[in-house]
């Protein structure tokens, strides 16, 4: 009574829970094993197909390789044999087969087609080389300069003379109503000539050469002697009325200017 009464208890939760973690252990085994079994199956045949592709591979090469042999042996041959042939029978054949060409063209009318053909050169006349031009003595060559030197010297004028020195006398005033110039006149006159050459009549310019009263340049333009007071303000009076107008203006422009 006492077994029986203690296998037909209830089943406690610890129990319970032992057997589901069994079970799922159980079942958690079962898959690692299927997955390992799958895998190992699959590189299985991954190594089967890579070693048939290699087989495959190296059957193709080894085919083209003798197709390729195949057919360049009647290629290689003939060249070979083209090649051993005596140097003598080749030239002879070229040589035949030369005259068989030109044969057959004679035959078809080249030979008349060459006939008819003309050709036009152009002859051009060499240009004659001139003559040198014979050269000239020694002596001709010798007198020649002393001709032109002894034209030049005639065509020169002859070198100027300055002229005399002044040593007259005389006043300005005198020197002014000689030489004809008014009396309304002098005072420009005399402020020129006075800054010119300070009334002396035989004033020269070191520099330029300007001579006389009123430093006429040059001093040859003077006509009669430049350093004459008389001749000189005769110019003078013709070169202020002819280049300013009167001697009041010339005076005007001397102001100015510091020169005239």
């Amino acid at each position: 009574m006492t077994s029986a009464n203690n296998d037909n208890r209830p089943m406690t939760r610890r129990q319970a829970r032992a057997i589901e973690r069994s079970a799922v252990a159980d079942a958690r085994r079962s898959r690692r094993a299927v997955a390992v079994a799958e895998r190992r199956d699959s590189r299985t045949t991954s190594v089967g197909w890579s070693a048939r592709r290699a087989t495959a591979a190296v059957f193709g090469s080894i085919a083209a390789v003798g197709f390729l042999a195949a057919s360049l042996a009647p290629v290689v041959g003939s060249q070979i044999a083209q090649a051993s042939q005596d140097s003598a029978q080749s030239a002879y054949a070229t040589a035949a087969d030369e005259a068989q060409l030109f044969a057959a063209s004679a035959k078809g009318g080249s030979l008349a087609a060459l006939s008819t053909v003309s050709y036009e050169a152009e002859l051009r006349t060499p240009t004659p080389t001139p003559e040198p031009e014979p050269e000239p003595e020694p002596a001709a060559i010798a007198e020649a300069p002393a001709e032109e030197t002894s034209a030049e010297e005639e065509a020169l004028p002859a070198p100027y003379q300055p002229p005399a020195p002044y040593s007259g006398g005389g006043a300005p005033a005198e020197w002014m109503a000689a030489a004809g110039i008014a009396e309304a006149d002098w005072v420009y006159v005399d402020y020129i000539v006075s800054r010119e050459s300070g009334w002396n009549p035989n004033a020269t310019n070191p520099s330029s050469g300007a001579c006389g009263l009123v430093q006429a340049l040059p001093c040859s333009k003077v006509p009669g002697n430049g350093y004459d007071p008389v001749d000189n303000l005769r110019w003078g009076s013709g070169y202020a009325i002819g280049r300013y107008g009167s001697w009041a203006n010339a005076y005007a422009f001397w102001t100015a200017n510091h020169w005239w």
